[in-house]
């Protein structure tokens, strides 16, 4: 091998160990966005200015439009004629549209990265759970909530994969806007607390095909879950009118 040669398998393996992946800026703002939803600093309704986004992010108004026009294709927002741009909610669709990804990349992740991931990838795992763990000691069921995304997060995390963590920040959004209609934060997160568990123990004990078989178990549960609970709530499964 050439000495050029040498030099660009050194810079393919320095690229592929980096696994850097270019963001233009309207999808770093959209990025910022999306984490504010996925966190519940922005909820269901919420309007969202053009020229006070710009302002807090430093950025043109025009990147500000482009990323929430990427947004509104997510269906995370929703623009409304002479009216702006609002946090949209999901409907009974939307669920069973998540859902569908979910179960392909969730365990897809754990079933072909748990094995190969970085012990520090399993460590956040583990870690999710406890802050969920400890969130629900104190009666804090919103903190089990966040804790529950981050779970979700860092078992896709697993794959090692930037462009799924980025898709799954896009699902993670829209759940949070599903959960935000949800009564009783207790009664649907509780029971899904302990299955975390019980999956970051068969990851930690390597049991990588049983923990991928019992994520997929969960998500078909959650998911079924969900779509009886809002076929129950006042208004069905239509969307809220923003602003109201």
């Amino acid at each position: 091998m050439t000495d050029a040669n040498a030099a660009v398998q050194d810079a393919l393996a320095s690229l592929a160990a980096s696994r850097t992946v270019v963001v233009p800026a309207a999808e770093r703002v959209a990025d910022r966005i999306r984490a504010e939803v996925a966190e519940a600093r922005l909820r269901v309704g919420a309007r969202l200015p053009e020229q006070a986004l710009g302002a807090a992010l430093q950025v043109s108004r025009n990147t500000v439009r482009e990323a929430l026009s990427q947004l509104v294709a997510e269906r995370v927002l929703i623009r409304v004629p002479n009216r702006g741009v609002f946090v949209a909610q999901p409907e009974a669709d939307d669920i069973r549209d998540v859902y569908s990804a979910r179960l392909v990349i969730e365990p897809g992740a754990i079933r072909y990265g748990a094995r190969a991931a970085d012990p520090a990838a399993l460590s956040a795992v583990r870690a999710a759970y406890r802050e969920g763990r400890g969130a629900a000691e104190v009666g804090d069921w919103t903190g089990v909530a966040a804790a529950n995304q981050h779970f979700h997060r860092d078992v896709v995390a697993l794959a090692g994969s930037p462009r799924l963590e980025r898709e799954m920040g896009r699902l993670l959004a829209e759940m949070r806007l599903v959960f935000q209609r949800m009564p009783q934060v207790r009664e649907f997160h509780e029971p899904y607390l302990d299955r975390n568990g019980e999956i970051a123990a068969m990851l930690t004990d390597g049991h990588v095909e049983k923990a991928a078989d019992e994520l997929a178990r969960y998500l078909v549960a959650a998911r079924d879950q969900l779509l009886d609970a809002y076929a129950r709530l006042p208004g069905g499964t239509g969307p809220a009118t923003p602003g109201r």
